[in-house]
């Protein structure tokens, strides 16, 4: 039997998902569905993840200023991760499987972050939530769940709405 989720040893790894989180309801709404589909299934490990995007070096007036910024941005979400990690623990998962990562850097877009991130960690599925933007936004700026959807490799995408 092929079982490409073992490691050199033989050894059943666990399925690692990344959950992609913001301040949004639908968000939020992601995360419940994560949780009650896989909170307490044995065999997931979550990676909950905050993309900060820096601000230019332009924005502020000073860079004290912009760093007074990038650290209130940083706390609120270890705040808000720290609050869906331990929806996850409630949920079923063990502490130990439930990690966050609140990332401040400067993105092309918050799609290429995640999964630059996706990449990095080796998740097997992303989790979104569907930000319900108009179809004229989305021409604009382009939608974070379509991005992803298309651009995603090796890996399952969830957007859920």
């Amino acid at each position: 039997m092929d079982n490409s989720n073992a490691d050199s040893s033989g050894a059943i790894q666990d399925r690692h998902v990344l959950i992609a989180l913001d301040e949004s309801d639908n968000a939020q709404r992601a995360l419940l569905y994560a949780a009650d589909f896989l909170g307490g299934v044995p065999g997931f490990r979550v990676t909950l993840l905050c993309i900060v995007p820096e601000p230019s070096d332009d924005f502020f007036d000073t860079e004290q200023d912009r760093q007074c910024w990038i650290k209130d941005e940083r706390e609120k979400a270890c705040e808000l991760l720290d609050k869906y990690r331990h929806i996850l623990i409630q949920s079923g998962f063990a502490e130990d499987k439930v990690n966050v990562l609140v990332d401040v850097k400067k993105c092309p877009s918050v799609a290429e972050c995640i999964l630059e991130e996706q990449r990095k960690l080796g998740c097997c599925t992303v989790v979104v939530g569907r930000r319900g933007i108009s179809k004229k936004e989305e021409f604009i700026f382009g939608s974070t769940s379509s991005r992803l959807l298309h651009s995603g490799k090796n890996c399952a995408v969830w957007v859920i709405e």
